[in-house]
C-alpha cells in the first residue's frame, strides 16, 4: 500500500519513494495534476486516492526527476504533460 497523506499547508499530497538503495525519499505532488492528470475531485481524501490509484506512474516520474538531481521533488502539472512529436 503507497504511503501517502494529504498537506493542507502546501496543497500537495507527501509521499515516499525508494531509491535502488533502499533509502527513502519524500516527495510531494501538488493538487494541479492530481486534479488534471488523475482525476482527483474533492478535498484531502480525494486527493490521497488519486494518487494511491496511480503510484506506481508517480512514483515512477518522481524517482527519474530525483535520479536528475531535483530535490527536493515537488512534482507539478507540468511533470506530467505530454510533449507532442507528431509532425504531421
Amino acid at each position: 500500500m503507497a504511503e501517502a497523506i494529504y498537506c493542507f499547508d502546501t496543497a500537495t499530497v507527501r509521499f515516499a519513494i525508494y531509491l535502488d538503495s533502499g533509502a527513502r525519499v519524500v516527495a510531494e505532488i501538488s493538487e494541479d495534476p492530481l486534479r488534471d492528470f488523475f482525476g482527483a475531485g474533492g478535498g484531502g481524501d480525494s486527493l490521497v486516492a488519486a494518487y494511491a490509484r496511480n503510484a506506481a506512474l508517480i512514483d515512477e516520474r518522481a524517482l527519474e526527476l530525483h535520479r536528475n538531481g531535483r530535490r527536493p521533488v515537488l512534482l507539478e502539472s507540468h511533470d506530467f504533460e505530454l510533449t507532442n512529436t507528431d509532425t504531421d
